[in-house]
């Protein structure tokens, strides 16, 4: 029998995994972000499209580095999920 207690524990869950997988590419984005703007500000170079092409090649070489992790984590994740079916639904 599902109880409010197993869908919040279930919801708990799924938005944990989501954060775990997410870490990795918003943490690069933060770093390289965080370091253009010192750079920007130690140069006075304030030129707003300077920031978007480093975040977005960081993001890209993290999914590259993490995504062996990242579908790991999401083939568990689901292969628990679905193995658990028959108990979810007593």
């Amino acid at each position: 029998m599902v109880t409010p207690d197993f869908v919040v524990s279930f919801a708990a869950e799924g938005l944990k995994m989501a954060i775990l997988i997410a870490a990795p590419m918003l943490g690069f984005g933060l770093v390289v972000g965080l370091v253009v703007s010192v750079f920007q500000a130690v140069t006075s170079i304030q030129e707003m499209t300077l920031t978007f092409i480093p975040k977005i090649l960081a993001v890209m070489a993290s999914i590259f580095i993490f995504f062996p992790w990242m579908i790991q984590m999401m083939i568990s994740y689901t292969s628990k999920i679905i193995l658990n079916i028959p108990m979810y639904i007593r």
